[in-house]
């Protein structure tokens, strides 16, 4: 029997916030190398959930500025002594606001989030040996940023494609028509075998979003 070779990345997701958002660990195989991609808060559960995977936090990835995405990332980057890494900077008015967000839901220990590096469309990020191209895909928030692995076929999507779904644009400074356009223009062409892990609810692959999702198929 021919022994399958182990993938160079791992990913566990652990759900966070009454939101269940999908923060996500994502590590280097090889390395035990890890990025804490979107830690909305439950931080003390993130840290468990790393201690039993057994790997080595390296940086904290964010995905957007919403608070069930980004509301833990200071007390976990401060804890891990790790950097945070994006959104786009055009989501610092939603990491600045945090705390006031943080009340409307009752959470009043909320804190504001500075990022160690910003991102822009084109980027590279890495985790060990697994390097990750940023792809700008705002509408949802005005700086919200995807992660795409090409080799592996794989795609954190954040708040922007879901399974059947999209991500929300009612608020001031979204955009259904950004959003959409971005999806179909930077994301759906990616390829059909890509599988995606977004920001809420289960995985899922871009050719199926492109031939059944609703709002992408309008």
């Amino acid at each position: 029997m021919t022994e399958q070779p182990q993938s160079p990345l791992g990913v566990a997701i652990v759900p966070v916030t009454p939101f269940q958002q999908n923060c996500s660990i994502i590590w280097c195989t090889r390395t035990k190398q890890a990025a804490i991609v979107d830690p909305g808060g439950d931080v003390p559960l993130i840290r468990g959930a790393l201690t039993e995977i057994g790997v080595t936090p390296a940086a904290i990835w964010l995905t957007h500025g919403h608070l069930d995405h980004a509301g833990g990332a200071t007390e976990l980057a401060e804890a891990l002594s790790i950097p945070i890494i994006g959104p786009h900077e055009a989501d610092k008015f939603l990491l600045d606001d945090l705390p006031t967000a943080g009340l409307r839901f009752d959470i009043r220990d909320m804190r504001a989030v500075t990022p160690t590096r910003w991102l822009a469309e084109g980027d590279e990020v890495a985790i060990g040996d697994v390097g990750f191209s940023v792809l700008h895909v705002p509408g949802h928030t005005p700086g919200h940023v995807t992660f795409f692995q090409r080799d592996l076929r794989f795609l954190l999507a954040g708040d922007t494609v879901f399974a059947s779904s999209v991500g929300r644009s009612d608020f001031p400074y979204g955009s259904h028509e950004t959003l959409i356009a971005g999806i179909k223009a930077k994301l759906l062409p990616l390829g059909d075998d890509v599988q995606f892990l977004p920001g809420h609810g289960p995985a899922g692959t871009l050719g199926e979003e492109r031939l059944n999702n609703p709002f992408l198929t309008a």
